[in-house]
């Protein structure tokens, strides 16, 4: 009767274990989709609205603060605000909010499809840097698949070949930013609350960027920019809760390969509001990107 139990108790784990990994992966997808509509939003407001990219940058924090407050507040305010760990919150703020500044400025210049394909560089730094920050260490096939990914980073960027801008710059910092929030949230998931995790992320972009904002500030003229603004707290609130959702559910690993999803989201809506067609340099080095991801995410499961 005994090892009846115990056989149902561990199927039953195994079960919920699945249960969890794909809720994890949904709300992966859901994140970076949501992204997607984030960096579109802020390209639109620079580039046809005339926005002063630190002002977009700083109005997406501020709205991503008072949004994440408004809706946590109610439910407990000691444990939204309460850290184990504040060097490690501020660390991980910091990250975001030098992230957005990078990741705004590239697409000031860069096509959506561009730095989406630089961006799934992410879960292979993060699979690098899982060593020597988490104590996890790749082996050698894993190696090799970081080692396939940023050839076909090369593939699109082309350097040497006049044929990518510059800005490039700026999409390799927000991805090695990005790279560095994930491992912490994945850290700090393990220590604080969701709720302190979500309050803490924005601070850092508020208060660090508000003087970069005000000293170029333009009040919107028109509703549509308000709309706008207010679309930007919204998503950026929404997309980090659920990042941080899917860290809480699931391993780094295990999700942070469907950052892929945006090889779909950003190239449908960098063609719908900037008629934005990707070339054959960035389909070609965003499928190397893929596989080499991918097989990371096979290597995983077959592991476990």
């Amino acid at each position: 009767m005994t090892q009846v139990n115990i056989g149902t108790t561990g199927a039953t784990s195994e079960h919920t274990q699945k249960r969890s990994h794909v809720a994890a992966i949904a709300l992966m997808c859901a994140a970076v989709t949501v992204f997607a509509a984030l960096d579109a939003t802020a390209k639109y407001l620079v580039d046809v609205r005339a926005v002063p990219v630190t002002e977009v940058i700083w109005v997406r924090f501020v709205g991503h603060f008072l949004l994440t407050v408004a809706v946590l507040a109610p439910l407990s305010i000691k444990r939204m605000i309460t850290t184990s760990k504040p060097v490690h919150q501020l660390v991980r703020s910091t990250l975001v909010a030098i992230t957005t500044g990078f990741n705004f400025l590239s697409v000031k210049y860069l096509q959506l499809d561009q730095t989406i394909t630089i961006f799934f560089l992410t879960p292979l730094l993060v699979a690098a840097l899982a060593g020597p920050i988490l104590g996890e260490w790749v082996g050698l096939r894993r190696l090799l698949a970081i080692m396939t990914g940023f050839f076909g980073v090369l593939i699109v960027t082309r350097p040497g070949f006049g044929g990518i801008h510059w800005a490039v710059i700026y999409s390799f910092g927000a991805m090695a930013c990005y790279a560095l929030y994930n491992i912490h949230t994945r850290y700090m998931a393990g220590h604080d609350s969701l709720q302190a995790n979500m309050f803490y992320t924005p601070l850092a972009g508020v208060v660090f960027t508000a003087p970069l904002a005000l000293a170029v500030w333009q009040w919107p003229q028109d509703w549509l920019t308000w709309a706008l603004f207010a679309w930007l707290g919204l998503t950026g609130a929404l997309g980090h809760g659920l990042l941080i959702l899917a860290f809480k559910y699931a391993p780094a690993p295990v999700v942070a390969p469907f950052v892929y999803v945006g090889i779909i989201t950003m190239p449908v809506l960098g063609y719908v509001i900037f008629d934005d067609i990707p070339t054959l340099w960035t389909l070609s080095g965003g499928a190397v990107v893929v596989a080499s991801g991918l097989y990371l995410l096979y290597r995983e499961r077959h592991r476990g």
